[in-house]
Formats: structure tokens, sequence, C-alpha cells
């Protein structure tokens, strides 16, 4: 039997819903798991400069927090990571690995920093790794590659538990959300409480943008988030830091 997530907003707030299936309950379990910041990838690492953001004051607390948080969401995840994740899972589907690599590489690409691009590469290793000791025949080959994604191994593992394209993303969606409000409950610092208020604004976003997420057009692609490409190249050298980017 399968397990379905009901999305009751689209990206127009008609009131209408969609269902999103998971497949079955072994497989919304691994979801779960792929989900989980428990995951062994080492993405507590990393900030994507909201490091930089509060310490120069730029985010200070619950407010600034969610705005950094949501509007990354809007300029970067739902107009890039979203889109190209649920490219690659298809090209998976079609045996087309050249699409694969072609959209990994253009993910890859666009990562506009040196701190952000080694990000891209460790966490994409990291989970190949792990597929590859789970016994994923595929990942060996993403390892070969120089530059492994984090959206392709997300892609390759939601195909080996049996999720879909659109399930797939938003696992790897609330993965991000839940790994910017960890590192923003340990930099700012915000108490548990308000750290959840955060994380429910940025759901709330997801839930909004993910279907429009979905829908656009290739040459549509883009992040639009310059202010983290200034702060994460100032990261690189700033004296005392937590994470690694």
């Amino acid at each position: 039997m399968a397990t379905t997530v009901m999305n009751t907003t689209t990206a127009m707030d008609t009131g209408t819903s969609t269902e999103i299936s998971v497949g079955s309950p072994a497989a919304f379990l691994g979801a779960l798991r792929l989900g989980s910041a428990a995951l062994p990838i080492g993405a507590f690492a990393y900030s994507q400069a909201l490091e930089q953001a509060v310490a120069i004051g730029a985010v200070t607390d619950r407010h600034s927090a969610a705005r950094w948080i949501e509007g990354m969401l809007g300029h970067s995840l739902l107009g890039l990571d979203v889109p190209v994740l649920s490219r690659i899972y298809r090209a998976l589907a079609r045996e087309r690995l050249d699409e694969v690599d072609r959209w990994s590489d253009f993910l890859y690409a666009s990562r506009p920093t040196h701190e952000l691009r080694a990000e891209e590469r460790q966490l994409g290793r990291s989970l190949f790794r792990w597929l590859d000791r789970q016994g994923e025949a595929c990942a060996a080959r993403h390892l070969e590659r120089g530059k492994p994604t984090l959206a392709a191994a997300f892609a390759v593992s939601a195909r080996s538990l049996g999720l879909s394209h659109e399930a797939a993303a938003l696992t790897y969606a609330f993965a991000w959300c839940e790994a910017q409000v960890g590192a923003a409950t340990r930099l700012i610092p915000l108490g548990q409480s308000d750290g959840q208020l955060v994380l429910s604004g940025a759901i709330a976003r997801l839930d909004a943008g993910f279907q429009r997420a979905l829908a656009l057009e290739d040459d549509e692609l883009a992040a639009t988030a310059p202010g983290q490409a200034l702060l994460s190249a100032a990261h690189e050298t700033q004296y005392s830091r937590l994470f690694r980017s």
C-alpha cells in the first residue's frame, strides 16, 4: 500500500491540494532517514554563509533568521536545487547518465564561491560513500567523478528507496531547512522553541513554492542570492568560525 503526503497549498494558493506519493511504508521510513540530521554526511558543519551574516549583525534574532532562511528558500533552493534534483531523478529513471551528469555539473557550477563548491563536493561525496556501503551499485560511478553533488546523491538514494521525484525533492528541501535552523540555533543563539518557530515559517514557505519550483522551465532555473555569495566569500577569511561555510 502506498503512503501519500497531502500538500494543501499550491504556489498560487488556490486552495487546491496535491498528493505526493512516497511509495510504501518502507519507502516513507527511508525518506525520514534520508532527511534526518543524523545522516552521516556532515551537513551540520556548514552554514552556507549564515555564520558570516550573524558576524556582521545582519541576522541577530528569530525574525531576521526567518527572513534569511525563507529568503534563501525563495531565491536559491526553490529556484535551483529542487528543480535540478527533480531533473536528475527523472534522468536516472530513463537511464540517461549523460543528463544526470549535465544537471549535476550545472548545479555545481551554480555555486558562486570556493566554500560553497567545497561543501557541495563534500556532502555529495559523503552521501555517495554511504550509499556505496549500503550496496548501491551506481554509487561508485558517481564517486569517481570529480564533482559529485548532494542533489545527485539524493536522487540516487530516492530511486533506490522507491520514492517519487517529488518526495525526493521535498525531503531534500526539508533537510536543508532543518540544517539552516540548526545553524541559526547555535550561532545567534536561538532557543529551541524559537528555532521551531523559524522552522515552521520555512516549512510554510516551502509548501507555498514547491509545486511552482517543480514546474519551472530549464531556462528559468537560477539562484539569485548575491548577498549570500558576498558573505560566503568573506567567510573564507573570517577569523573565528564554527562552520566550514
